[in-house]
């Protein structure tokens, strides 16, 4: 089945031209894809480069891992090796090797995920032409190119491009499988999804229910022999998945970094726990948790913020007076939400049309799901290779749907890019299945394909209309997909044999609006974390993605570290991986003690006072981004013996506070102290009394 034929029946022309028409179709066709791959292209590397260093975590990352083979294979998030980014390896070892080879850079850390972004339109293009019809396959590849979500997380240096790219090529080698029978194939689908294991954890396997569903329905043998097959797959699957992080939790704790993100230092519970069935239970961190948090309020509020000494107050009173504090207007108003929405929103099956998810994903939802019950009424058995592609591309979709709208942890809204795959395949399947039944107006089912057109368009361009609404775009916008809508609705029962144009039409015309959000990508640069598209939400910095006034006091602070005794193997300590990447970023050698979520229990009060005493250590940047989730008991312990530096004296002329709150902490010589921080508070207020408040 494929969608409206390009060209009419050639009876009565000469053989020439009957023998031409094909060749002119097949060219048209390759013109057709090269122009979705050139779109493609142009949306993920047109004004690339504002973008920056994008998300900073990772991008430190790089940095660090580069450094040596050692940081390297275990993805340290910083260049001491001391903790390790909370996700899996390879999209990072693929950056590393980019930076490698061209240098380290912004663009050299970013061009692979477009590169992978681009090559995923082609393979779904190269895998539903066999089974649908090529332009049913040129429609599925266009609804990926410009598929909001994954336009924004290709033009950022995340883990998801690659994710995609590996289940694409997973549930490929799973159609070859169905077809064939072949072990081997199932064995490379298995090995690919693996891949896509050590790229972003458990999220891999949701492209796993559909493959193994569609193989044990639709592959040739017997039902025994396919069971054997998959099993075989499976063991195939687990070996891959887990090398690296056995090979991670079999090395000594002492001979490798913190693995990031966990609570007992393992990869297998990071992938399984926090990453895994976290996200979708409920966790520390997300709406609607389950978990509770690792720590007690007292934990998080320090006992004594220890007053300056009287050196240290002249010294601030001297700045003060040389540089007044920073007046800081207001930034323009840019039209854009002044903040990220990192969140999805209440569970719920409408959850995909959130406020943060539904310009990301929700645009061809309802097309999508009716194309899918239009497949399953084309279907003509389970060796029809039409079926495999609804079980696997399909399923999917639904699994990934699922998992969208009714996880209770963490839903980001650049998770949803996955889902893209999913949607374009049905939409472009389900296209070509009803412009098959319109086509032929003499059929029993060319009645229901018109009801299925009617209910998809109309479900989708409402949907539509309250997207674009709710983004308070003008009226205008919304009248040529009304119209072109409505025209080609009343055009399917006219043109009869020529009513695949008119589903076409229609097609086209949902298609228009996620375009427009895509091409929103160049207006600004991408917010590293929370990578959107859409003219109206929340855009990054560019550069180390960190506003004017932060980069000014992350100069300021690392001027002051050098000239300072900061030169041991650990010249800053951070609580967070947020507050340590631009430092790293701009030449620091800082290191994250908390992890990205700053209450990993890597550095205890213990260890930080063998670091103090040996003078590998003596400064800590504590509080900032994240840091009410908690913290671990070095940073506790410096919260309660260590004395502030002021602002004023790390950087001067501003006051605005560094990353949100964050303070400098000064532990020379208290080595002992951190080795028993409740008796030296308890003993400071005796003698300190007022000093005892709440920071």
């Amino acid at each position: 089945m494929s969608l409206p034929e390009l060209e009419p029946a050639t009876g009565g022309r000469p053989e020439a031209l009957q023998r031409s028409a094909p060749r002119a179709r097949v060219g048209l066709e390759h013109a057709g894809i090269a122009a979705i791959l050139a779109l493609s292209a142009v949306l993920e590397f047109v004004k690339l480069g504002q973008n920056g260093y994008a998300n900073t975590f990772y991008s430190a990352a790089v940095k660090s891992m580069l450094r040596s083979w050692h940081d390297f294979f275990f993805v340290a998030s910083d260049p001491n090796g001391f903790i390790t980014v909370d996700k899996p390896p390879l999209a990072l070892w693929l950056q590393a090797l980019s930076a490698k080879v061209f240098g380290f850079s912004t663009l050299s850390l970013i061009v692979p995920e477009g590169v992978c972004a681009v090559l995923a339109v082609a393979l779904l293009y190269r895998l539903m032409a066999p089974r649908f019809g090529k332009l049913a396959a040129l429609a599925a590849a266009f609804a990926l190119a410009v598929f909001p979500s994954f336009v924004a997380v290709s033009r950022d240096n995340g883990v998801d491009p690659l994710l995609i790219l590996l289940m694409l090529a997973g549930a490929g080698a799973a159609l070859a499988a169905i077809d064939s029978g072949r072990l081997r194939w199932l064995v490379g689908s298995a090995v690919a999804v693996g891949l896509a294991f050590n790229t972003k954890s458990l999220a891999a396997l949701l492209c796993v229910p559909g493959i193994g569903l569609g193989y044990f329905v639709c592959a040739p043998g017997s039902i025994r022999r396919r069971a054997a097959q998959l099993l075989a797959a499976g063991a195939v699957l687990a070996a891959v998945s887990l090398s690296w992080s056995l090979a991670v939790d079999l090395t000594p704790a002492s001979q490798r970094p913190y693995v990031g993100g966990s609570i007992n230092n393992s990869e297998l519970q990071l992938e399984f726990g926090y990453n895994g069935f976290g996200r979708v239970g409920g966790q520390e961190g997300g709406p609607g948790s389950s978990t509770k948090a690792r720590f007690s309020e007292a934990q998080l509020a320090p006992l004594v913020r220890p007053a300056p000494t009287p050196a240290q107050r002249r010294y601030i009173a001297a700045q003060l007076r040389e540089h007044p504090p920073a007046k800081i207007a207001p930034a323009p108003s840019s039209g854009r939400a002044s903040e990220a929405l990192p969140f999805g929103g209440t569970r719920s099956p409408l959850r995909i049309f959130s406020q943060s998810l539904g310009d990301q994903a929700g645009w061809l939802i309802p097309l999508a799901l009716i194309g899918m019950l239009a497949v399953g009424l084309a279907i003509k058995g389970r060796r029809d290779r039409r079926a495999a592609a609804l079980f696997v591309l399909g399923g999917w979709f639904l699994v990934e749907l699922a998992t969208l709208d009714f996880s209770a942890g963490i839903v980001h809204p650049y998770y949803a890019s996955p889902i893209g795959p999913g949607v374009a395949a049905m939409v472009g399947a389900g296209a070509a299945a009803i412009a098959s039944f319109v086509r032929r107006p003499q059929s029993p089912r060319a009645l229901p394909a018109y009801a299925l057109a009617v209910l998809a368009v109309v479900s989708t361009v409402a949907v539509q209309w309250v997207l674009i609404d709710r983004e308070r775009d003008p009226l205008w916008w919304r009248i040529p997909l009304v119209a072109l809508s409505l025209l080609a609705l009343i055009a399917i029962p006219v043109a009869r044999e020529r009513a695949g144009w008119a589903v076409a039409l229609a097609v086209g015309a949902l298609m228009v609006a996620p375009m427009v959000y895509s091409f929103s990508v160049w207006l600004a640069p991408v917010d590293g974390t929370f990578p959107v598209a859409g003219p109206h939400n929340h855009a990054g910095y560019g550069g180390v993605d960190t506003n004017p006034f932060d980069l000014q006091d992350d100069v300021g602070l690392i001027g002051f570290l050098r000239s300072h005794g900061a030169s041991g193997r650990y010249p800053l300590l951070t609580q967070s991986s947020d507050q340590a990447s631009p430092l790293i970023l701009l030449g620091l050698r800082a290191s994250a003690d908390g992890g990205y979520g700053a209450s990993d229990p890597a550095l205890s009060n213990g260890r930080l006072a063998s670091l103090v005493a040996a003078a590998q250590a003596r400064y800590l940047l504590i509080d900032g981004p994240y840091a009410s989730r908690g913290s671990n008991s070095g940073v506790n312990a410096a919260r309660l013996v260590c004395p502030e530096i002021r602002q004023a004296v790390w950087a001067p002329g501003t006051t605005v506070s560094l990353l949100g709150g964050s303070y400098l902490l000064d532990c020379a010589g208290r080595a002992a102290e951190l080795r028993r921080p409740r008796q030296f508070a308890l003993q400071y207020l005796r003698t300190h009394p007022h000093d005892h408040h709440p920071l």
